[in-house]
């Protein structure tokens, strides 16, 4: 029910173990500053003052233009520093395809995609977890993370690429201005790519908050009334005092907060907005902010061919009546 659980640490303080994860008192409403406590790789990535306004601009201009070859001519093109790895490509059979870049291209930054999981794929997918893009004209491998398409300020993180809802997947990659397609493949252990997800581009957006939930629960020990001494949640004082202010929800919809810490083991008497239940569980949610593994590579093996496997079956006669 409540596949966000995380155990509290018995060997170490609570308040260490979480120390970057925060209480919301509500996750819609609550500010967050998106400038806050940036990584490095901030550093290295490009952000747009208004990314759809300078995307409808770029191609109006695009559009507009009437320099370049026209449809049916011949273009003779000259290359310079061409990598050997491509000349074997070209020698081999290989076409080669040129493609010319839009403005702010070249650079890299925070891209978002909607997808669809297809529904040919069944196993799991992890957050993190290595994916082969075809972005556009763009082929590449990432570790992304999923999050919730909504449109609030905050999004939150899943820990695994959905059926049954369209997915936000964001990644490091270079700009590529929408509407352009996106497939997402699986590379096996065997060499063959499985089609994970389809979809477009979203979105550049580095400022655009993904919040990771873990929730800390607890049992009610003795309940008075609205006041109910809650055990199991920590284990010492200072944990107690240091989460104090964040609020507390129940199972059932009651909510509350500490009132103050009894003893020296973790009880600590609560008080709700109605009276707990003996079978009820008293929760905790905190939230941090999370952002991609920057693992851009644009190198990507090819895929081999997909081959149908046979499997003979061999029945016996009593199988066969």
């Amino acid at each position: 029910m409540f596949p966000d659980e995380v155990d509290t640490p018995l060997d170490s303080a609570a308040r260490i173990r979480f120390q970057r994860y925060r209480g919301l008192k509500s996750f819609r409403s609550s500010p967050w500053d998106p400038m806050e406590n940036l990584p490095l790789n901030y550093s290295r990535i490009f952000q747009f003052q208004n990314f759809d306004r300078t995307r409808h601009r770029i191609l109006a201009e695009a559009a507009a233009e009437d320099e370049g070859a026209m449809v049916g001519w011949y273009v003779t093109l000259h290359i310079m520093d061409v990598p050997f790895s491509v000349m074997e490509s070209v020698q081999s059979g290989k076409p080669l395809v040129l493609v010319s870049l839009l403005p702010h291209e070249q650079k890299m930054s925070v891209m978002h995609v909607l997808v669809r999981r297809h529904p040919s794929n069944t196993e799991p997918i992890k957050s993190k977890e290595e994916l082969v893009f075809h972005c556009g004209f763009r082929r590449f491998r990432a570790s992304p993370i999923f999050s919730q398409h909504t449109s609030a300020d905050k999004h939150k993180m899943e820990r695994f690429l959905r059926p049954d809802a369209p997915t936000v997947v964001s990644v490091y990659a270079p700009i590529t201005f929408s509407p352009a397609g996106v497939l997402l493949f699986k590379q096996k252990d065997d060499g063959i790519q499985d089609l994970v997800a389809t979809g477009s581009v979203l979105s550049c957006d580095p400022r655009r908050v993904v919040l990771k939930r873990i929730v800390v629960s607890g049992h009610p020990f003795k309940i008075n009334r609205r006041s109910a001494v809650v055990r199991y949640m920590f284990f010492n004082r200072d944990d107690i005092m240091w989460f104090k202010p964040v609020e507390l929800r129940t199972k059932w919809g009651r909510r509350g907060h500490i009132k103050e810490a009894l003893g020296t083991h973790g009880h600590m008497k609560c008080v709700f907005d109605n009276q707990l239940r003996s079978q009820d569980t008293v929760m905790m949610n905190l939230f941090k902010r999370v952002y991609p593994r920057w693992t851009y590579d644009p190198y990507v093996p090819l895929s081999l061919p997909w081959v149908k496997r046979e499997v003979t079956v061999v029945l016996d006669d009593s199988d066969m009546e």
